[in-house]
């Protein structure tokens, strides 16, 4: 299935199981209420438990959130992949949002997801390819037939790139400049 046609999927509220820059994961248009509600059914997730979602760019990064100076070092230092959560972002669904109305966003840095983002415009929700409290899957072979036959789309084994990295650093940025590590 080439990118075009998942991007018009995903518009349309659909699920997806793909490869990201850390592990595989499920996802969805972040805009779409709908099919966010339908990846916390897949994953059996609590309402409590946010989601993080990737970007592009650092244009769309700064349509969504202001970030602070320290984040943009944080993300040019950052020798894997980091997931920053800021506070007060803009254009979100609520649903995508913590109970402190923060959310997590990385700039990703593989092609496909690049690709599919640009060919969306919007961000892309992504969270593991599990069931909640479960472990997580780094290949496609590995992840479980439940979740496989609950998304909509399963990418191609081809997009995925070889990935060192199981799971990204989580940083928390306070809009007064106090940061706490989540995940290292």
């Amino acid at each position: 299935m080439e990118i075009k046609e998942i991007a018009e999927r995903l518009k349309n509220g659909e699920t997806l199981l793909y490869p990201t820059d850390t592990s595989w994961g499920l996802g969805c248009d972040a805009m779409s209420v709908v099919a966010i509600e339908k990846l916390y059914q897949i994953k059996n997730r609590s309402r409590e438990k946010s989601m993080i979602i990737l970007v592009d760019s650092e244009q769309r990064l700064q349509s969504i959130v202001d970030v602070p100076e320290m984040a943009w070092e944080i993300i040019d230092l950052s020798e894997k992949p980091v997931t920053i959560v800021y506070q007060n972002p803009r254009n979100l669904p609520k649903e995508l949002l913590a109970e402190d109305g923060s959310i997590g966003i990385r700039i990703v840095k593989n092609d496909f997801c690049k690709q599919l983002i640009r060919r969306l415009n919007a961000p892309l929700v992504s969270t593991s390819a599990n069931i909640s409290g479960q472990e997580s899957s780094v290949h496609l072979k590995d992840i479980s037939s439940e979740i496989k036959d609950a998304v909509d789309i399963v990418v191609d084994e081809q997009f995925a790139t070889p990935n060192v990295y199981s799971a990204s650093s989580v940083i928390k940025i306070w809009p007064d400049g106090q940061i706490k590590v989540l995940r290292e």
